[in-house]
C-alpha cells in the first residue's frame, strides 16, 4: 500500500491490502463517499454542541489561571513565599490528574452529558466556596476539589467531538475546541486583575466563573448533543475491561510517545503560565521611571496569551492539514518543529525582561514563544483520537492527562518555585533578597523550561516513526468490528 496516500483521521478510507475481498473494498469506498468532508455539511445542533464544549473549555481555563493573574496578592494574603505559591497549582493539578482515570473509565461506559454536568457544577461550586477560605490550608483543599470537577470535563469533551466528525472536519472542530484553552487562560489573567482592581480584593476574581459555570450546566443538560460512541466512523466496537484498555494503550507506541511529548508541553505551559506575570513584573519594575503593578502586567500578559492562542492553535491545525496529503506523518513533525523553535524564543523572552529592553519588545518575545508552543495543542488531541479505537478514547484522554500532569504541570510551578527560593538563599544568605535577586532567581529557575521543550521535540520526532502504522491499525480494527473485513 502506498502510505503517502493516507489522510490522517479518516478512519473510513481504503484500507484493504492485497488478498482482501472485493466486497470489503466496495463497502469501505461507499462509506468514504458518505463521509462529510466540509463544514457546510455540519448540522446546526452539531455546531451548538461544539460551541457549548468550547464555552465550557474557555471558562474552565479562566478558572485555572485567575489566581496566576493575582499571584502577588495571594502571596501577601496568605503570607507565603514562591514555593508555597507554586504549590497551590500543584494541589489543583494533582487532584485533577488522579481523578482523570476514574472519569475516563466512566466516560467510555456511561452518560457523558451527566458526568460532565456533574463535574462543571462541582468545580463551579468549589471555586465559589474556596474564595471565602481565610487560611492557606483550607484554600488548598478547595483548589483540590476544583481539580476533581475539572477532570470530569477534560477527559470526555474531546471524545464527543471525535464521535461527531471525522477527517479534516474533526481537525477543524478540535482546533476550535482547543482554541478556547489559551484564550480562556488569557481571560483568567484579565478577570483576576480587573476584578481585583474594581473590588479591591483578589477573591472576587474567583467569583466570576461560577456564574458562567451554572449557565454551562444548563446548556449541557438541555441543549448539547451526546452522540453514540464511534458514530462518526460507523464503529460497532464494544468496550473491554479497564485492564485490557490500559494494556492496549501501553502497547500503542504512537500514543505513549505523543503522551510523553505532550507532558513536556504541559510542563512548560504550567510553569510559564503560573510564573509569567510575576516574572515580567519583577523584570519591568526595575526599569527607571516605570510605574507598573502586577495587575497591569497580568492584564497585558493575558492579552498576549489570548492573541498567541487565537493564532497558534488554528495555525498549527491548518499547517498539519495542508501537509497531510503529501506527508502522512506531518502531525508529530509539525509539533516537533514547533517545540524546537519555541525553546530559543522562550529563552530570549526570559532574557528580554530586563531594565535595558523596551516593554513592547518584551511582550513581543513572550508572544512568539507562546505562539509556537500553542501550535501543538489541537494536533496532539487529533493524534490521540486517530491512533486509539473509539471505545477506549475517554480512557486514553484520561491516561494522557494523568501522565502529562503527573510529570508535567503538576510539579513544574512548584519546582520552579523551589528552585527560585533556593537560589534566593544562595545569592542572599544573610539578608532579605533584593528585587534583583528575586528576579534573577526566578529567571534561572524558568530556564529549565527551554531544555524541556527540546526534550518534547525529540519525543515528537520518535512519534513520527510509528504514527502511520498505528493509525492504520485503528482503521482496520474499526472495519473488522463492522464486519467489513
Amino acid at each position: 500500500m502506498d502510505q503517502s496516500s493516507i489522510t490522517p483521521n479518516a478512519s473510513d478510507q481504503q484500507l484493504v491490502a492485497n488478498g482482501d475481498n472485493e466486497s470489503a473494498t466496495s463497502l469501505l469506498q461507499d462509506k468514504q463517499g458518505r463521509r462529510r468532508d466540509n463544514l457546510s455539511e455540519v448540522t446546526f445542533f452539531e455546531y451548538m454542541t461544539v460551541g457549548i464544549l468550547c464555552y465550557v473549555n474557555l471558562i474552565n481555563y479562566m478558572d485555572r489561571f485567575t489566581l496566576a493573574g493575582v499571584l502577588d496578592n495571594v502571596k501577601t494574603a496568605f503570607s507565603i513565599e514562591d514555593d508555597k505559591a507554586g504549590f497551590i497549582q500543584t494541589v489543583f493539578v494533582v487532584a485533577y490528574m488522579v481523578f482523570a482515570p476514574i472519569f475516563g473509565y466512566l466516560g467510555d461506559r456511561y452518560s457523558r452529558r451527566c458526568i460532565m454536568s456533574f463535574g462543571v457544577a462541582l468545580w463551579s461550586l468549589m471555586t465559589l466556596v474556596g474564595s471565602f477560605m481565610p487560611e492557606y490550608k483550607s484554600f488548598l483543599l478547595f483548589r483540590g476539589l476544583v481539580g476533581i470537577g475539572e477532570a470530569s470535563y477534560s477527559t470526555i469533551a474531546p471524545t464527543i467531538i471525535s464521535d461527531l466528525f471525522v477527517g479534516n472536519v474533526r481537525s477543524k472542530m478540535l482546533a476550535f475546541f482547543y482554541f478556547a484553552i489559551p484564550v480562556g487562560s488569557g481571560l483568567g489573567y484579565i478577570v483576576g486583575s480587573v476584578a481585583t482592581a474594581v473590588a479591591g480584593n483578589w477573591r472576587w476574581g474567583l467569583r466570576v466563573t461560577p456564574i458562567l459555570g451554572a449557565v454551562a450546566v444548563m446548556l449541557m443538560l438541555w441543549v448539547m448533543k451526546d452522540p453514540e460512541r464511534g458514530a462518526a466512523e460507523e464503529s460497532h466496537m464494544k468496550t473491554t475491561t479497564y485492564k485490557e484498555d490500559l494494556k492496549y494503550l501501553v502497547k500503542n507506541p504512537s500514543f505513549m510517545l505523543s503522551t510523553l511529548a505532550f507532558t513536556c508541553v504541559a510542563f512548560v505551559t504550567g510553569a510559564l503560565a503560573w510564573w509569567g506575570p510575576q516574572f515580567i513584573f519583577l523584570g519591568l519594575s526595575r526599569q527607571p521611571g516605570v510605574d507598573i503593578t502586577i495587575g497591569s502586567v497580568s492584564y497585558k500578559f493575558g492579552l498576549v496569551g489570548m492573541a498567541a492562542g487565537a493564532m497558534g492553535v488554528p495555525l498549527g491545525s491548518l499547517i498539519a492539514q495542508r501537509l497531510r496529503p503529501r506527508l502522512p506523518d506531518a502531525d508529530p513533525l509539525v509539533c516537533a518543529l514547533a517545540l524546537i523553535a519555541s525553546a530559543p524564543l522562550v529563552y530570549t523572552a526570559l532574557l528580554a525582561a530586563s531594565p535595558s529592553v523596551p516593554q513592547p519588545l518584551v511582550y513581543l518575545m513572550v508572544f512568539l514563544g507562546m505562539l509556537t508552543l500553542n501550535l501543538t495543542w489541537s494536533i496532539v488531541a487529533d493524534i490521540v483520537l486517530y491512533v486509539v479505537v473509539p471505545p477506549k478514547r475517554s480512557t486514553a484522554e484520561a491516561f494522557q492527562i494523568l501522565i502529562s500532569h503527573m510529570l508535567g504541570d503538576a510539579g513544574s510551578p512548584y519546582l520552579v518555585g523551589v528552585i527560585s527560593e533556593n537560589l534566593k538563599r544562595k545569592f542572599s544568605p544573610f539578608e532579605a533578597p533584593s528585587k534583583l535577586v528575586e528576579f534573577r532567581s526566578l529567571q534561572y529557575a524558568l530556564f529549565v523550561t527551554c531544555f524541556v521543550e527540546i526534550l518534547g521535540g525529540l519525543f515528537f520526532f520518535l512519534t513520527a516513526i510509528y504514527i502511520v502504522k498505528d493509525k492504520l491499525k485503528v482503521e482496520r480494527a474499526i472495519a473488522v468490528a463492522a464486519k467489513i473485513i
